[in-house]
């Protein structure tokens, strides 16, 4: 089975591969990983892995490929997109509704009170960040909220880009009261802008990301976020290119699963407190 990834380095995709790897290896198949580095030459270079028989099928994670090739690719070898998906594509694809996913953490911001939010997004030629910034603006514009054209920042999945973007937020006339980040990993290149800057996270920045990373709890303050059930994806991904193997014809060919809101103190939350709260009003009724 070969897996292309476009960064092995980056911390979202090992629990994505460590699905695709138990789940293969539990099915008597073994796994050829391809790094590619963000690279599309070297995408089609893993992918000749295929045309030269020496790989059953693959999926790739968040390929760099166009609509039109992984399409043609899938026509000829069991396929399956996990963590992103095109409109419209007749393949088999595994991830989350990123779209809802920017609409539920957005609408936390809110809820907390902020209603100048600003977006750092991920690279524009990503789907993924394209749908992020539609759920965004979607509840931003289901509460009348005006969006600056400054909030909204492009990212380029770095922490040293997202310090960059937090920067030219905060120098802003108005600058934002919270930040709605493309990922985790990005989140803590812009608290770390914000510490630079001698403001406070959240007290005088609220941040919010998406992935639910290990780190994301144990950095200062503990980060606010979207999970993705990364294991999850990784192991269903797997699941349907072994049925695509198999022959099994795939009446549902698109799979989303369940994302939940991790609430920390990076966007004002506070647990402790809310926890305290709570045992005096549970006190109060006992008496």
């Amino acid at each position: 089975m070969l897996v292309v990834v476009p960064d092995i380095t980056r911390p979202f995709f090992s629990q994505v591969l460590k699905g695709i790897q138990h789940t293969a290896i539990e099915n008597g198949y073994r796994v050829i990983l391809g790094d590619t580095e963000n690279n599309i030459e070297r995408e089609e270079e893993f992918v000749d892995l295929l045309f030269q028989r020496q790989a059953d099928g693959m999926i790739p994670l968040t390929a760099r490929m166009d609509k039109g090739r992984i399409e043609q690719i899938s026509r000829q070898f069991p396929t399956v997109l996990a963590c992103k998906y095109f409109d419209g594509l007749d393949i088999s694809t595994v991830s989350i509704d990123n779209i809802s996913a920017a609409r539920k953490i957005t609408e936390h911001l809110i809820n907390m009170g902020h209603t100048k939010i600003a977006h750092i997004t991920g690279p524009m030629n990503l789907v993924l960040s394209r749908d992020r910034l539609k759920g965004y603006r979607q509840v931003m514009d289901t509460h009348d909220l005006p969006i600056d054209p400054a909030y909204i920042q492009e990212g380029d999945l770095s922490l040293e880009f997202s310090y960059d973007q937090m920067i030219k937020l905060l120098s802003l006339e108005s600058p934002p009261t919270a930040v709605f980040v493309y990922n985790d990993e990005m989140a803590i290149g812009a608290i770390k802008a914000i510490k630079d800057s001698g403001l406070k996270v959240p007290e005088d920045v609220a941040v919010v990301g998406i992935d639910n990373l290990e780190i994301s709890s144990i950095v200062e303050p503990h980060i606010t976020t979207i999970d993705q059930p990364k294991y999850e994806i990784g192991k269903k991904a797997m699941e349907l290119l072994i049925q695509l193997i198999n022959g099994v014809k795939l009446e549902n060919k698109t799979f989303v699963l369940k994302d939940e809101l991790i609430v920390r103190e990076s966007c004002g939350y506070k647990p402790t407190m809310r926890k305290f709260t709570k045992l005096i009003g549970s006190i109060m009724e006992k008496q």
